[in-house]
């Protein structure tokens, strides 16, 4: 596995209508490294954003899609997308408070 820092796990935060309904329960979602896993996930949120306390972390997997143009066929890339639930104690994320 590669040597992964912190500042390397979040790549974007995922802005959907799904994620945002989510924020009301302090669950936000992120597109993360793919070899990263669920405590290098859960450091970085709460090094990267200062009064935050992770609670629990749930990961998913999405394969790359097959993709076709003319005759030649190819994948998309595979991506890892995580859902992070904050406790009741923890401060928001400002990222996501001007949506």
């Amino acid at each position: 596995m590669a040597d992964i820092k912190y500042y390397d796990v979040i790549l974007k935060p995922v802005i959907t209508e799904k994620s945002m309904n989510a924020m009301a329960e302090k669950k936000y979602t992120f597109l993360v490294h793919t070899e990263a896993n669920k405590s290098m996930i859960k450091e970085a949120v709460e090094k990267m954003f200062p009064g935050t306390k992770v609670a629990s972390v749930n990961t998913m997997n999405m394969v790359g899609k097959v993709k076709r143009r003319g005759m030649t066929y190819g994948k998309t890339a595979k991506t890892k997308k995580a859902i992070v639930k904050l406790t009741e104690d923890s401060k928001e994320i400002e990222l996501f408070e001007g949506l």
